[in-house]
């Protein structure tokens, strides 16, 4: 189910439900699970230009209240033989991240996993745009994230023209 704040669903040249433009996304075999719409597209964008297509891009949304969560989301693909990778774009605020990182770990999910976290440059103890983008203590920081995403085995790209690079490394 697409939830609140989110562009939508694209399976690359077979459906697409939402507001994405098609021309970024090419049919291939990694996943892209993404709480930000337009950074869902430029990641995609730099990981067809690098040659990593996508099976499928889901929009989850940065409200708190999803549709289909990350983890969720994570086990419809774990045991697809046509998935390769999963590219996770995340953002600050809420623990989405964190909780998918543990959830990782707890079920050995065996697939390569990249992640970007939006806003890792924002100021500390600054409202951000939206409701999803509420940091709780040290949980929903984007310092919080990268350590839950770092024990789980996950690289965590700078920039979204990095992830392309890191998915290389991880898959051959």
């Amino acid at each position: 189910m697409i939830g609140p704040n989110t562009p939508g669903v694209i399976v690359p040249q077979v459906m697409k439900v939402g507001i994405m433009p098609g021309s970024p996304f090419k049919e291939g075999s990694t996943v892209v699970f993404s709480r930000s719409g337009t950074l869902m597209y430029e990641v995609s964008y730099h990981l067809t230009q690098a040659g990593f297509g996508q099976k499928l891009c889901l929009g989850i949304g940065g409200d708190p209240i999803n549709g289909t969560n990350l983890k969720e989301a994570l086990d419809m693909v774990r045991h697809r033989n046509d998935v390769e990778s999963v590219v996770i774009v995340g953002e600050i605020g809420g623990d989405a991240e964190e909780r998918l990182a543990d959830y990782l770990i707890e079920t050995r999910f065996s697939k390569p996993v990249v992640a970007y976290i939006a806003g890792m440059s924002a100021p500390k103890e600054k409202r951000m745009g939206h409701a999803g983008a509420i940091i709780y203590g040290s949980y929903g920081s984007a310092e919080s994230k990268v350590k839950h995403f770092a024990k789980a085995g996950v690289a965590v790209a700078k920039s979204p023209a990095q992830i392309p690079k890191m998915l290389a490394n991880r898959t051959h």
